[in-house]
């Protein structure tokens, strides 16, 4: 019986603009775009489909697009191109993703929770299980800027697994911590998995695709190279990682600059993306949001002038009442001279 798609790439691009500084991208907000301004395409005509209850790997080497893959699946960026299915809610891990760094651990918790929907009720119910799955002791009381990678791979992982998630994706969240919590992840995995649960697994690491995955989509370069059982397709691309290291270092620069370039090269707008106006900015958007932020320009001026006037007001009868002094008790032949 075939299961139903519960993920679908249809025809997805995604480009980034890569501006020279920060100037570009505020002008980029209200004027056109610029022709000088390079594109890079981290991701080209992107089809797969991913079905109810299937544990999925992405692999691929460094630029490969298999983070935003994960991210467009989340809602964190939306594609360019092309149109995205998903049938359900989705948790993103990855190391530190929506956590604040001011805040404590205990405080990261019911923030991410408050954003999933949870009632303060429901919060407290689940705070416990995350605490002891987590498991690091007094820093939970810890602002999280001074936690290590490790802990904070931990914690994001702890919340993320007990939001309860239809789709669970995992950004190589496994890749730190010690073989002690990689063992309790993936028995949490397995978990989601005899449930029913969708999980797409980001990672470099062959033997943890090979364990936990149904098939593999092999990422290269922005592209789908290939999409297959997961151990059809990580032993052809174990095959190619040999290959590729075993050659010269001149070779292995030049090979990465050719695929590079390629994804600086412009592309037709042929599967546009059918929820682009939910993220585009019309003209008159554009308009009122220039006049919102002139006059908060305007009045932070107004007010900073209004103080200075006020103060200068104030200093000015002040100096005047220290000039009257003087001249009330200075000798008058100084100011009585003919």
């Amino acid at each position: 019986m075939r299961k139903n798609i519960k993920v679908a790439f249809k025809h997805v691009s995604k480009e980034y603009d890569l501006y020279q500084n920060k100037s570009d991208k505020i002008k980029s907000l209200f004027l056109p775009k610029s022709k000088q301004l390079q594109s890079f395409w981290a991701l080209r005509d992107v089809n797969f489909d991913i079905h109810d209850g299937e544990t999925v790997g992405l692999i691929g080497i460094n630029g490969s697009g298999k983070s935003t893959i994960s991210n467009i699946m989340c809602g964190v960026v939306p594609p360019t191109q092309g149109e995205v299915v998903i049938k359900g809610e989705t948790s993103l891990i990855a190391i530190a993703v929506g956590l604040k760094g001011p805040l404590t651990g205990y405080e990261n918790i019911r923030l991410k929770l408050l954003m999933h929907g949870f009632k303060t009720s429901e919060i407290e119910t689940v705070l416990p299980g995350i605490v002891e799955f987590a498991d690091i002791g007094d820093f939970m009381n810890q602002p999280i800027q001074n936690y290590s990678s490790g802990m904070r791979s931990r914690l994001g992982f702890a919340i993320s697994v007990h939001t309860d998630p239809d789709i669970l994706v995992i950004d190589e969240a496994l890749s730190v911590g010690d073989s002690t919590f990689y063992k309790k992840c993936v028995d949490k995995i397995t978990e989601f998995k005899e449930a029913g649960r969708t999980i797409v697994f980001v990672s470099h690491s062959l033997g943890q695709m090979k364990g936990l995955c149904d098939r593999i989509i092999w990422m290269h370069y922005g592209q789908v190279r290939e999409v297959g059982e997961a151990q059809e397709v990580a032993d052809k691309y174990d095959e190619f990682v040999r290959w590729f290291n075993s050659q010269s270092k001149s070779y292995k620069k030049e090979y990465q600059n050719d695929y590079k370039r390629n994804q600086k090269l412009p592309q037709k707008v042929i599967y546009p993306n059918p929820n682009a106006n939910k993220y585009k900015l019309s003209w008159f958007d554009k308009i009122a949001l220039t006049v919102i932020i002139a006059m908060m320009i305007f009045f932070g001026y107004c007010i900073g002038t209004g103080q200075s006037v006020l103060g200068m007001f104030q200093a000015g009868n002040d100096g005047q009442h220290v000039i009257t002094q003087a001249l009330n008790t200075a000798p008058n032949n100084q100011f009585d001279k003919k």
